[in-house]
């Protein structure tokens, strides 16, 4: 193959590995919380790490003690929860045109908002949905919102805030920060595609024959993301160098583990024309205690 070419067909991939090594050191800004309202001060930090968690794109209601919204998601997310109380000399209004602002100039977009009794219940917003009895409160005096916004890699992030006005007229604000995992569909985002997905961190063992460690839901994961023709899945193969082998050894034991599941997919629902294989061997380190030794890393990117 002339060199020219050769260099053609692989910069695709070098461009992925790019990715996989340089997504966990470069500092997202969506990762992290809105910068907390000055007036305010923090009560309770908790971390939200859920296959299923609730959250509404409309107003809510109880219907025999149960939850109802025409417009809601269980998604699988992972993020934070933290409580503010607003201090004496301001107010939750405020405090939501604050977050309304910082939102804003993240170039999130608001998927959902009420004020008042148009939200529904206090109590249901504060024991049922959010499970903080501190946001129990008058129902003409609270408000949410939910807004949306996607990172350079893809990733979807969800900012929830509710505020409340107690009966003691204390006044209090709840902000969720959440990262949607890839693959769930969220109301309002669903004209966003995600382009890259992934990694899946393969881990495998063998030399001749090969086992890997890709549970049934991860494999059901990746069909999902493979399923648009235009889709490539890459396959990077990383492993450990042993005592008694070479650099170039070490690496083809890793083109043998990148062929070996480029196989085992194919069979299970995976064009094999949209796989691209990247052997690495040993000679790049990524941190990340999961990101170590034998395994495939298997990102997903949308054309």
């Amino acid at each position: 193959m002339p060199e020219c070419t050769r260099m053609f067909v692989f910069a695709p991939l070098l461009w992925a590995l790019s990715l996989l090594m340089a997504a966990p050191a470069m500092a997202n800004p969506y990762a992290e919380p809105p910068e907390p309202f000055r007036q305010s001060s923090l009560e309770k930090s908790t971390e939200i790490e859920s296959s299923g968690h609730l959250v509404l794109f409309s107003p809510l209601r109880e219907i025999r003690s149960e939850i109802r919204s025409e417009v809601m998601a269980r998604l699988p997310v992972s993020g934070t929860g933290q409580l503010f109380e607003v201090s004496a000399d301001a107010s939750r209004e405020e405090a939501r045109d604050h977050y309304l602002q910082v939102l804003g100039e993240r170039g999130a977009a608001i998927l959902f908002q009420c004020e008042g009794i148009a939200c529904g219940r206090s109590n249901v917003w504060a024991n049922q949905v959010f499970q903080q009895s501190e946001l129990l409160g008058r129902d003409t005096n609270q408000d949410y919102l939910v807004a949306g916004a996607m990172d350079s890699t893809g990733k979807r992030w969800l900012t929830l805030v509710y505020t409340v006005t107690r009966g003691n007229r204390r006044e209090y604000v709840w902000v969720e920060h959440l990262g949607v995992s890839a693959g769930a569909v969220v109301p309002g985002m669903s004209g966003m595609p995600e382009r890259i997905s992934g990694p899946l961190i393969v881990p495998w063992e063998g030399g001749i024959t090969f086992r890997f460690d890709l549970p049934s839901t991860e494999r059901r994961r990746l069909q999902q993301w493979a399923e648009d023709e235009q889709t490539e899945v890459i396959l990077a193969g990383f492993s450990r160098l042993e005592d008694d082998e070479t650099f170039g050894q070490a690496r083809a034991r890793a083109a043998d583990a990148v062929d070996s599941l480029t196989e085992l997919l194919a069979k299970t629902g995976v064009p094999r024309d949209q796989i691209r294989k990247l052997p690495v061997g040993p000679g790049v380190q990524v941190p990340g205690p999961d990101r170590q030794g034998n395994r495939i890393e298997i990102l997903v990117i949308r054309r």
